[in-house]
């Protein structure tokens, strides 16, 4: 079954470069150019995946996303962003896209970023062809990570719902995104065991962005600002050199 992509950017030559190459490489895309026919569309008819420019007139990418996910709406986002700082990445985190693409960008790793989203979501993600949904608790078995009925995990204080996908450091609820519920999954699973870069970006982006990449890094440190609590001992732990581990000190 075709997949669907909804394309919201206001430069005409790159809106129109993008059309034609997702076009070509299988997809049905719908092109606008602001934010405002972006979530007309996205209410009419919902696409498989958004791809939104950051910086558009009226309602920008990071508006588009905000009312999106207020409504309750998951379907996964990939930004497309002329802005290189850290905040700004998390900005666009914290407005719930799912993963993000830095211009000027390679077109080979816009598709490879929206394979991955769609392999996430149990939707395919190669010119159509259906993919089987990626497991984020595979990488290894699992750690310590006690498991109860109905995809439950409690590790460390934290307890997760997988089916639901929902996340509680103890009485609190965890606001995460598509991508952070996926790495915190991944690293609960695995809880004690250090997951080095390579094995994460695997599980989770279904792809590796190379050793100048920030974006494992940018996403585990926007995770722990969402479960870390004054007085509470820090759960994820960087291992210089190597990779990332959760685990209660």
């Amino acid at each position: 079954m075709t997949q669907t992509v909804l394309l919201a950017e206001d430069d005409r030559a790159i809106r129109h470069a993008l059309e034609r190459a997702l076009t070509l490489e299988g997809y049905e895309v719908t092109a606008v150019a602001d934010g405002v026919e972006a979530l007309a569309h996205a209410h009419r008819t919902p696409p498989d995946v958004l791809l939104l420019d950051v910086m558009m007139p009226g309602i920008d990418g990071l508006q588009v996303c905000r009312v999106l996910r207020a409504e309750g709406d998951r379907t996964p986002i990939l930004m497309l962003t002329a802005l290189v700082e850290t905040a700004d990445r998390i900005a666009g985190l914290d407005a719930g896209a799912d993963d993000y693409v830095v211009k000027p960008f390679d077109v080979e790793e816009v598709f490879a970023r929206l394979r991955a989203l769609l392999r996430r979501t149990g939707n395919g993600g190669y010119g159509g062809a259906p993919a089987a949904p990626a497991a984020p608790g595979s990488a290894r078995p699992a750690g310590p990570a006690e498991r109860g009925g109905g995809g439950q995990l409690a590790v460390a204080g934290l307890r997760m719902d997988v089916q639901a996908r929902r996340a509680w450091r103890g009485e609190r609820e965890l606001e995460l995104t598509r991508t952070e519920f996926d790495l915190l999954e991944l690293l609960a699973r695995n809880s004690g065991i250090v997951l080095d870069h390579t094995t994460i970006y695997d599980r989770i982006w279904g792809y590796d962005f190379g050793p100048g990449s920030k974006n494992l890094a940018v996403y585990v440190g926007y995770l722990r600002r969402k479960l870390d609590a004054p007085g509470a001992p820090a759960l994820i732990h960087t291992v210089r050199g190597v990779g990332y581990v959760l685990r209660e000190d």
